[in-house]
């Protein structure tokens, strides 16, 4: 069978054929760095993660780029919190930390790169100079915005018209734009007070005593001082990294339009060439009946779910329903997961179990086991080339999970060559595809690790009662660098490996 897959943009089913016979270029759109990270952006997360596996396993090289978005008011309006940091490049730098820690502790591959907007003001500025100059952006009391009248197919993705669109952007900029649907590239000067009051948290530091907002970081360019509008940021960074035409762009559903609809319009007016081959959209996860959101209040975040039930299981529950298919969190899904990877794990273990132990013989045959791993991969493979559809997948496995108790309960010897295929075709398909961790440290390695954290933490808090607080700062990043996670309470301090 050959990879098929759903692409927003002509809304069919297609066969994947990348520019490169031998290389994909995939380009997901990351997070906003305002918030803590939720179990929905871990959907899009492991989403992107599992094709990025599943691409290497087919034979493809994989250049995967992932941002972060770390230039955004609502991050402005989280500046000034103690816990954060006192300005936007601060808080921006604090979530990403926690992100990056999350990512590993859920076994996500390392993209590429992780482009952040902040790093790439000088190419923001040079595409949007390539826009007017095209006459398919104009710039407006030193603004500029994207003229959608001026590029013919605006509205090809989310399946929309020009006149369907009744507003893009913030009220304050209908003055100074030509159409209400063309939206900002570019916006003078920084955020304006009214904006950060908008995102803030009513409990935030000073919002009570109404302090001066700050207004977040400011570039020079040809219009004047400003911020990179939301939209040019992918475009710009997609194509330092990538190329100006790429195979595969991920995201959430949420961000057809307009995010993704004027990535399109901007780049393919720019370059002249299409701008991404498959566009492939991962449905929002719901919880309660509404989407999980950091806007509605009503999200689990990764952090808490980690320490809840770990990172296999969240991926577990993650990747039993395909990214195409709507998912619903709530206690009886988290436990199903929790059960399912309770079974896969016990299956792997006793198939090792058996195939290490002195039952295993070279001359002992099971052709049902053997029968049954050929199935498996078959069943599995055909499941990911649906799609990517990971339920398939993890239903195949369940299945070899079955066949070997079958074996290991129905006999006193063992098949060691079936036993060996079992135990590759869990580590290769389970744990390369789509990423469960088989390798945890044994426990005298996990206490010698958390014996050594002990002994750094106990160091950074002689150094923040000497006053040296850089010192200490600088401890605990290098701590989160290798994954572990330090929160300060009244009590001392905690982590988290």
């Amino acid at each position: 069978m050959t990879l098929h897959v759903s692409n927003t943009l002509t809304g069919e089913r297609e066969v994947f054929e990348p520019q490169d016979p031998d290389d994909v270029l995939l380009y997901a759109c990351g997070l906003t760095t305002s918030d803590p990270a939720h179990v929905g952006h871990a959907r899009l997360w492991v989403a992107a993660d599992v094709m990025h596996r599943y691409l290497e396993y087919l034979g493809y090289g994989v250049r995967h780029v992932e941002n972060f978005t770390d230039v955004n008011e609502k991050i402005v309006a989280r500046a000034g919190d103690p816990d954060l940091g006192g300005d936007e490049a601060a808080v921006a730098r604090h979530y990403i930390q926690q992100m990056l820690g999350q990512m590993r502790a859920l076994n996500l591959k390392r993209a590429e790169v992780y482009p952040r907007v902040s790093e790439h003001v000088p190419e923001i500025v040079d595409l949007v100079e390539t826009l007017v100059e095209k006459g398919y952006a104009y710039e407006s009391n030193g603004s500029v915005y994207f003229d959608v009248t001026e590029f013919p197919d605006y509205g090809k993705l989310s399946n929309q018209t020009v006149d369907e669109i009744e507003e893009q952007g913030d009220p304050d900029e209908r003055g100074e734009k030509r159409h209400p649907a063309d939206f900002a590239l570019w916006k003078a000067n920084g955020v304006s007070a009214d904006a950060v009051h908008e995102h803030r948290k009513p409990d935030h530091p000073g919002e009570a005593d109404g302090e001066e907002p700050p207004e977040g970081q400011v570039w020079e360019s040809p219009w004047g001082r400003g911020r990179p509008g939301w939209h040019i940021e992918c475009s710009a960074m997609s194509m330092t990294h990538l190329d100006s035409s790429i195979d595969v762009h991920v995201g959430g559903q949420d961000l057809v339009f307009p995010h993704h609809e004027n990535e399109i319009a901007q780049s393919e007016a720019a370059t002249d060439e299409r701008f991404a081959r498959y566009w492939l959209h991962v449905r929002l996860l719901q919880t309660k009946g509404e989407k999980m959101s950091s806007s509605l209040g009503n999200y689990w975040s990764v952090g808490e779910a980690l320490d809840a039930v770990g990172g296999n299981v969240l991926r577990m529950f993650l990747v039993s329903t395909a990214y195409h298919n709507e998912a619903v969190y709530g206690e009886e899904t988290l436990r199903e997961a929790e059960e399912r990877w309770e079974r896969f794990e016990r299956g792997y273990e006793r198939a090792i179990e058996a195939c290490d132990s002195e039952a295993a013989r070279t001359k002992v045959e099971d052709v049902d086991l053997r029968h049954a791993v050929a199935d498996a991969r078959q069943s599995f493979e055909d499941g990911m080339d649906d799609d990517f559809n990971t339920r398939k997948a993890v239903t195949a496995l369940l299945e070899l999970v079955g066949a070997v108790h079958e074996h290991v309960d129905g006999r006193e010897q063992y098949d060691y060559r079936a036993l060996h295929y079992a135990v590759d075709a869990f580590e290769e398909l389970g744990g390369d595809v789509l990423g469960f961790a088989f390798d945890a440290a044994p426990d005298g390695e996990a206490d010698l690790a958390g014996d050594v954290v002990d002994l750094v933490l106990s160091v950074r808090e002689r150094e923040r009662d000497a006053g040296n607080y850089e010192r200490a700062d600088e401890l605990r990043d290098e701590l989160e660098a290798l994954g572990v996670e330090v929160q300060d309470t009244d009590d001392g301090p905690s982590y988290r490996l």
